[in-house]
């Protein structure tokens, strides 16, 4: 399925593909690699709630802030709370990435290989083959309590709204 125009990069027309997921839909169940190059799927993710962020790369300014911004806000959330960031980054750039800055409450998994997470969760960009920003609350069911498709791919996320979804499962 093919979403056109359902979101910009500096006022350009994205197309993203697969089905865009609302709050009330069970999560679909999605495969990445991990920083070792090992498979995962949700089901092998952390049992709590998740915070999922699709990012187009973490070696961009918006995405470094924003993943800056919720390895911070893990650190005031209880241990019942996962954040991860998936992105088409290569495992190896995205562990660099991380020690780099010191990022050690997020987790971060790869698409590149299948796209699998972009199509199923609806943020797989045609024209570029990397994914659109957005976030998205599973509760401990991994039902989606929370989605937001940000329309401009270079603008954050509404961190207030996501925390405060967050919070409302604690």
């Amino acid at each position: 399925m093919e979403r056109k125009n359902a979101a910009t990069m500096h006022g350009n027309a994205l197309t993203l593909i697969g089905e865009e997921l609302t709050a009330g839909k069970k999560a679909p169940l999605f495969t990445v690699l991990d920083s070792d190059l090992k498979e995962k799927g949700l089901d092998d993710m952390p049992a709590g709630i998740k915070v999922i962020a699709s990012v187009p790369s973490l070696d961009t300014p918006v995405c470094d802030l924003e993943i800056k911004r919720f390895n911070k806000e893990a650190a005031s959330l209880s241990g019942g709370v996962n954040v991860m960031f998936i992105s088409m980054d290569l495992p190896f750039a995205q562990k660099r990435f991380c020690d780099s800055f010191g990022i050690d409450r997020v987790t971060t998994f790869s698409d590149h290989r299948d796209a699998d997470f972009g199509v199923k969760f609806g943020v797989l960009i045609k024209e570029l083959r990397l994914l659109s920003r957005a976030v998205f609350v599973l509760d401990r069911e991994n039902v989606v309590r929370y989605a937001e498709y940000v329309p401009e791919v270079t603008l954050q996320p509404d961190f207030d709204a996501v925390l405060e979804a967050v919070r409302g499962l604690l």
